[in-house]
């Protein structure tokens, strides 16, 4: 047993001021995450700064049709708001996705962007891991990787990060908001995540002391979309790929629109702006999707292990724009 200190906040401000001070503290939300790792020995906690009740449980509507959600907001109640299945269809899809409803249940919505990766090598302290000891070495590169990154790995790491909810919130191009002692501020999600690089035990560019507060979306756009996930089991499991896909398309058929987020393939959320930017202007049809995606594949540098997520990438890219092109997925109500 390790000993180790549990406050809880009141409010923003006491759990910012319980936390200040003390290197060895975390916030905890539904604990789905952390707690699993301090039994592991991965985290090492001296404080526990319980923010479930500190007034960060909201999902509010402002009046130009942007969408806050609180960092406290249960996984499972965001997933079925009726305000977010009508408005974002795709953000519901992938929490739904995600884990069990027991777990959805516990887990809130900033504990599931900072969750870590579930590489073996990360969770098993009996092996070298440069994201829990910088320097020690990745054995996975050489070791067991089929399930891990094909886009922006690094000498360092090729984990991969295994939330869903992220990869969806990157497709709709979501903002986090952050308070610290330096005051708040809102950075965009796919700027909260980094690359490996030669730190890999950065997953985020969140700041010491800092508290994600909330979830900032924009107001919803024109367009049909849908979340897919492919997995080793039919549930209760982490994606081997996913991906988030929105289409808009002009009154002749014409794409005018595309977005497109990849899970499990690289240490962030990986959007994929070279087959955005391939498809716009033609047809959502195989061959112009394929050459797309193909675009983006261009960048991928799989291992031996998992060279078979390029082909797997690919198929599901054409098959989900495809299937949105001809009436599939849901349309969000403006």
């Amino acid at each position: 047993m390790n000993p180790l200190r549990y406050e809880r906040a009141s409010d923003q401000a006491s759990a910012l001021a319980l936390f200040a001070g003390t290197p060895g503290a975390r916030f905890l939300g539904g604990g789905t995450n952390l707690v699993d790792l301090m039994k592991l020995g991965v985290e090492s906690v001296d404080l526990l700064v319980d923010v479930t009740r500190a007034g960060l449980s909201f999902i509010d509507i402002d009046t130009d049709g942007a969408t806050h959600i609180g960092a406290a907001a249960r996984n499972s109640d965001v997933a079925v708001n009726p305000m977010i299945r009508s408005r974002y269809p795709l953000l519901s899809e992938a929490l739904l996705a995600g884990a069990s409803g027991q777990l959805r249940n516990m887990a809130t919505v900033g504990g599931n962007l900072l969750q870590r990766t579930r590489c073996r090598y990360f969770q098993d302290l009996a092996v070298p891991c440069n994201k829990r000891s910088p320097g020690s070495g990745c054995p996975a590169i050489e070791g067991e990787h089929h399930n891990l990154a094909v886009f922006g790995a690094s000498a360092s790491c090729v984990a991969t990060h295994p939330s869903d909810m992220a990869v969806a919130l990157v497709a709709l191009d979501a903002y986090v908001v952050i308070a610290g002692p330096s005051g708040e501020r809102r950075v965009p999600i796919d700027d909260f995540y980094r690359l490996p690089g030669d730190h890999p035990e950065r997953d985020t560019t969140i700041r010491p002391g800092e508290l994600i507060t909330a979830v900032y979306l924009p107001a919803p756009t024109a367009g049909r979309s849908s979340y897919r996930k492919v997995r080793e089991r039919a549930s209760y499991a982490f994606a081997v790929v996913s991906v988030a896909a929105s289409l808009q398309l002009h009154p002749d058929g014409a794409i005018a629109d595309a977005r497109i987020a990849l899970g499990s393939v690289a240490h962030k959320p990986w959007r994929a702006t070279r087959a955005e930017s391939a498809l716009i202007g033609g047809r959502a049809e195989p061959g112009h999707v394929r050459e797309a995606i193909d675009a983006e594949l261009d960048e991928a540098r799989p291992l031996p292990g998992n060279t078979y997520k390029v082909d797997l990438i690919r198929n599901l890219v054409v098959s989900s724009l495809e299937g949105l092109a001809h009436g599939g997925g849901r349309e969000a109500q403006l």
